[in-house]
């Protein structure tokens, strides 16, 4: 039976992608596991591999063509013996709950998470008719008869709700399906479209305000328009609060000074950054109950300090995950932000590496800016505005007025996680370790 294969879902924010170049041909012979496509998405460039074998009857979508919505085919994978008429016959099932099989995999996600699957509605819809078809790729059925899975049992996260392999490889035997998992986690709310409607003007409305002003027409791009969704998303919908408290970074400053000669011959540099970074991590190990997330039902506390540092790319930005950050040593945080920081910017981030984390941190004081308020990116429970380090007049512990190095900072609190002592206990222990560095490498 022919096979659409679809425009993945390889983030879970993803609602459109460019098919930027296809790596085979039709009549080409396709394997199990092979790469076929790239996939522009919102953030990044991403391989998209095979599930089914066959042979390319017909490429649907042209390689360039940008705005191609999830789950739209792309083009039709023939079995063997199979002919055009098979083709015909799978486009104009239009790849809806009609009996052609379906397929889609992410090659870079990771293969055990099923969220950027599960992130587009339509891809959750059963495939069977009646309840009693199960659709699956050939590789899930594999794995699920070594497993000794029943594939009736396991919940699909691919396509129209095709079982693929990271369901079945995060299914137990024996067990009624992960759904029970995938309740623990709700996918994310649905984006809301970045356009004037939100702000009760439609997008006419706004083309014939200025009609009669000289003006550059930028169409929005996949990391605009997932930018605006979800931040308007985050701020329509989360109940924030802010926190604000200033720190004397001069022991800092001393002591990064000292810290940078003995590692200058590693060629280590640690920047002010890399000691927030740290305090933060600690800070949420100090306070766990800061260290969580919103589910929408619940709330998930994280034992691990993933830490996310928003990064500033062209027109718009990331947000990679340290995980297991409390762990590190300031060097290694260092060296694995400029890592991070260098591939966000040439977009070669893979979804594991900036989806996740509890918690955020907006740096902009190497940009002047003194303070700011940060929005928090759902589901985290907070995101802490950094500022630059200022001398100011400040009063000494002899009660005489003196000169230090004051940075101030903003923490950004979702109500529904975090409490307002909560939240001044977390900061507190932030502000601590920034005036007592050395506690930091304790």
């Amino acid at each position: 039976m022919a096979t659409q294969i679809l425009m993945p879902a390889l983030s879970p924010t993803m609602e459109e992608g460019t098919l930027a170049r296809w790596l085979v041909k039709e009549g080409d012979e396709v394997k199990s596991g092979m790469v076929i496509a790239e996939i522009e998405t919102d953030k990044a460039t991403m391989e998209f591999e095979a599930v089914d074998e066959g042979t390319v009857g017909k490429i649907l979508v042209a390689e360039g063509t940008a705005g191609v919505k999830v789950n739209t085919p792309i083009a039709v994978l023939l079995e063997e013996g199979e002919d055009a008429s098979a083709i015909a016959s799978s486009t104009a099932s239009g790849g809806s709950s009609a009996p052609a099989k379906t397929e889609a995999k992410a090659g870079d996600a990771p293969a055990a998470a099923p969220a950027p699957a599960a992130a587009s509605a339509s891809a959750a819809a059963p495939a069977a008719s009646g309840g009693t078809r199960v659709f699956a790729s050939p590789l899930a059925r594999r794995i699920a008869k070594e497993k000794g899975l029943d594939l009736a049992a396991v919940k699909g996260s691919g396509p129209h709700g095709r079982i693929v392999r990271a369901d079945v490889e995060a299914a137990k035997p024996g067990a009624a399906a992960p759904a029970a998992a995938a309740a623990a986690v709700p996918a994310p709310a649905a984006a809301a479209k970045p356009t004037a409607v939100a702000a009760g003007m439609s997008p006419e409305t706004v083309l014939k305000l200025y009609a009669d002003r000289d003006f550059e027409e930028v169409a929005l791009d996949g990391m605009r328009r997932t930018i605006a969704a979800r931040l308007t998303e985050a701020k329509q919908t989360i109940p924030h609060f802010y926190l604000r408290r200033e720190v004397r970074l001069d022991a800092l400053m001393a002591f990064r000074e000292q810290l940078n000669k003995g590692l200058e011959s590693r060629g280590v540099k640690l920047s002010v950054n890399d000691f927030i970074i740290k305090a933060c991590a600690l800070a949420l190990q100090a306070v766990p109950d800061a260290n969580a997330v919103w589910a929408g039902d619940r709330i998930l506390k994280l034992k691990p300090s993933d830490v996310a540092v928003a990064v500033a790319v062209e027109g718009g930005l990331f947000t990679p995950v340290l995980k297991d950050a409390e762990k590190k040593t300031l060097s290694a945080l260092s060296a694995e932000m400029k890592d991070l920081a260098s591939r966000a910017k040439s977009k070669k981030l893979a979804p594991h590496e900036y989806q996740g984390g509890s918690f955020a941190i907006s740096n902009l004081g190497m940009m002047g800016i003194e303070n700011f308020d940060a929005v928090i990116n759902p589901p985290h429970g907070a995101i802490l505005a950094v500022g630059a380090g200022v001398k100011k007049p400040v009063v000494l512990a002899d009660g005489s007025v003196g000169v230090a190095t004051v940075m101030s900072m903003t923490l950004s609190v979702d109500h529904r996680v975090i409490d307002g002592a909560l939240g001044a206990a977390f900061l507190k222990v932030v502000v601590e370790a920034l005036e007592n560095p050395i506690s930091m490498l304790a």
